[in-house]
């Protein structure tokens, strides 16, 4: 069954219909102004000047049609011609029963659409840091929502394991171990930790020592041409990063179906680039081969006139791929192996730039329509002083340092709230992770993915106010009311909206389709997480106006254990899309 909205849209389009005008003006939203009714639809200003009659003249002739629909409680016009309408409790009960289904109340069908979502991305040689929080909480909730949705969808962590930071790590390393580089006491010696020391020194380094950069640039390309020597060190290098990727994406709770990097796609490179030379697509410019991208001519800032798109460098003067190469070659890859309907890249949006060049190329190559190529970009998580989230001094915070940090501060809370006195130690340790996870994704997903924002751990690990512990300590709410009821041996029963806090609720439950279809469609999951916090709210405000355990009324209590049961349903299934997970006490 559609939502609420959906319904009223067909009910006020026919109405619009038989005055003579389009259907498409009798689109119903929720409503801006829920104090006067709690839905609106403004079309009548769209369609005075089709009829040729004042707005509201428009707007009361579709006013009188509706008077009297069984799904029109009330309806009215408001200044120049809003129509205001509401619905009666009858709907609003249907409603509330939907969502007792599988479904949790989400009428959308996405069955044989087919996604890749590329998302996480961490450089092999350095551990996770919170830049690479964003993309693995968007991707994971995006790939969550698809799923739900019906389509088909592989996540594909696409770790950076092929391209310079590769190259210049094993010049570090052969320059710190000489001939014994490839020896397994050197190997012993690549810890993750020592890695991590060296490779911001390299990176500083490259910028006025010339020498060492080309040794970097020319020991990537020995990796790539099979050096063994160079293979043994990356492959060292590999391992002992991705163990603890894998560590620290399953404590953020994300996981994957495709654990490949822009190595596993190298093997296609000589062939796509024979293809592109052979097609006349890949020119040669100063020894390096590049793709040219370019649809038109754009000022530049000497005034003169250059292409919008600088073009794609494909093999460089060293004879190397480069990141946009193993771009290309994964497209190709993802193509032959998936066939996806889109490739959605949730990847920083200072990436733009880089992913245009890749997604024209692979149109122009015909690899794949450029309509199926979506970047999916997003804003830098900020610390309290406006700037990029760092540590004290000043250096990058490590994923792991971050999660280690939440979870004191959710125990810190937990003492503070009295929670889990009588708990076990390990239920307390559970408990201070799921709040901590919490925290840092919701914190997260909240906002729009391409705003920046500020991340205050103190603030977004609080049990009150917008945030993931205030909708986990909901959800346990809930639970804690039905166990309580079942103990009495009283269950649920029909529901019947009545109290002005029922509706309330029951209209809270009634927008999560919309919430759903607009994650999936914006592919912006902050629609979700605004529609879990004002469904927790909502319920809030049901439990402190409308007694369930202690209502003397049989009838009405049975109905408030079933939508307390139905607000739970929809509440843990919105945490789900959202990666989070509420412990059955706290």
């Amino acid at each position: 069954m559609a939502d609420l909205a959906e319904q009223l849209s067909a009910v006020v389009g026919a109405a619009f219909v038989a005055e003579g005008l389009e259907a498409r003006f009798g689109l119903v939203s929720a409503s801006a102004r829920p104090d006067l009714a709690a839905f609106q639809c403004s079309g009548a200003m769209a369609a005075a000047k089709a009829a040729g009659k004042p707005p509201r003249e428009v707007a009361e002739a579709v006013a009188a049609r509706l008077s009297g629909h069984a799904l029109v409680q009330d309806v009215a016009v408001a200044g120049p011609g809003f129509l205001n309408l509401s619905v009666p409790d009858a709907a609003l009960s249907a409603r509330a029963v939907a969502v007792l289904a599988p479904k949790a109340g989400f009428d959308g069908d996405l069955s044989g659409r087919r996604f890749v979502v590329d998302y996480g991305g961490p450089n092999v040689a350095k551990p996770m840091h919170v830049g690479h929080l964003r993309s693995s909480i968007l991707g994971e909730s995006l790939k969550r929502v698809l799923r739900f949705a019906g389509a088909t969808v592989w996540g594909d962590a696409h770790f950076g394991d092929w391209g310079f930071q590769m190259g210049l790590m094993i010049a570090v390393i052969e320059e710190a171990f000489g001939a014994d580089a490839a020896s397994e006491q050197a190997l012993a010696t690549l810890t993750l930790d020592w890695l991590q020391e060296r490779y911001p020194l390299a990176s500083a380094r490259i910028k006025d020592d010339m020498a060492f950069r080309d040794r970097a640039r020319k020991a990537t390309a020995r990796l790539q041409s099979g050096d063994p020597v160079c293979r043994i060190i990356w492959e060292r290098m590999r391992q002992v990063s991705m163990a603890a990727q894998k560590r620290d994406f399953a404590a953020l709770g994300v996981d994957f179906d495709l654990w490949l990097g822009e190595s596993d796609a190298d093997p296609l490179i000589p062939e796509m680039v024979a293809d592109l030379k052979a097609r006349g697509l890949a020119e040669e410019d100063d020894g390096a081969l590049v793709v040219h991208v370019h649809e038109k001519l754009a000022p530049k800032k000497d005034g003169t006139m250059g292409p919008d798109v600088p073009p794609l460098l494909v093999v460089s003067r060293e004879g190397s791929a480069m990141y946009g190469t193993t771009d290309l070659a994964t497209i190709l890859q993802r193509k032959r192996a998936q066939d996806p309907d889109v490739i959605l890249y949730v990847v920083d949006q200072r990436q733009a730039d880089h992913f245009e060049q890749v997604f024209r190329a692979a149109a122009k190559a015909g690899y794949i329509a450029r309509a199926q190529l979506e970047h999916l970009g997003f804003g830098t998580m900020n610390g309290t002083d406006g700037k990029p989230f760092k540590t004290k001094a000043g250096g990058v915070l490590r994923l792991a340092d971050l999660i280690a940090m939440a979870k004191d501060k959710a125990h810190a809370r937990l003492r503070e709230a009295e929670i889990g006195q009588d708990f076990g130690p390990e239920e307390v340790e559970a408990i201070a992770h799921s709040v901590a996870i919490a925290a840092i994704k919701f914190a997260d997903l909240q906002a729009f993915r391409g705003t920046s924002y500020v991340f205050d751990i103190d603030r977004f690990v609080s049990f009150e106010g917008k945030t993931g512990p205030y909708l986990l300590y909901q959800a346990v709410r809930i639970k804690s009311i039905l166990r309580k009821a079942e103990a009495q041996g009283a269950e649920g029963g029909a529901i019947l909206i009545a109290d002005p806090a029922e509706r309330a609720l029951a209209l809270a439950l009634d927008a999560f389709h919309s919430a759903v279809a607009a994650s999936i469609d914006k592919r912006a999951p902050h629609f979700l997480a605004e529609h879990a916090y004002q469904l927790a709210r909502a319920f809030s405000a049901f439990y402190d106006q409308c007694p369930i355990l202690t209502e003397p009324d049989a009838a009405v209590k049975a109905s408030r254990l079933m939508l307390a049961k139905a607000t739970l349903h929809q509440l843990e299934t919105t945490l789900a899309l959202l990666g989070l997970s509420a412990p059955e006490r706290m």
